[in-house]
């Protein structure tokens, strides 16, 4: 019986994580003009959901399981690719800080101190 109410715990703690990552998603949204989004196993923490906007802005959110993030991104109502390329991954948007950060360290570019 302890099982079944621990199992129920952590459905309803799940549900609820669900229900606010959806809310975020919608929010992120609704500022960008519409969003897609992917999906991406990162391990023992659980899944990356990675947002792009019709605008080119771009977001992620962590979800403590693959299950939350899919249940998360099915609430919220947008498309979700299976792979973070191609068309999907050419609408993002960077700037120079972007630039700096990913790329500009390891090229002698400048520090972002």
């Amino acid at each position: 019986m302890a099982d079944t109410q621990v199992d129920e715990k952590q459905a309803a703690k799940a549900a609820r994580r669900a229900d606010k990552l959806a809310r975020q998603i919608g929010s992120f949204a609704k500022e960008h003009g519409g969003a897609e989004g992917q999906i991406a196993y990162i391990g023992q923490r659980g899944a990356r959901i990675v947002l792009v906007g019709e605008d080119g802005g771009w977001g992620d959110l962590v979800a403590p399981s693959h299950a939350v993030a899919k249940s998360a991104v099915e609430k919220s109502g947008i498309t979700v690719h299976e792979d973070f390329d191609g068309e999907f991954a050419a609408k993002v948007k960077t700037g120079p800080y972007e630039w700096t950060r990913m790329a500009g360290i390891q090229l002698g570019g400048p520090k972002n101190d």
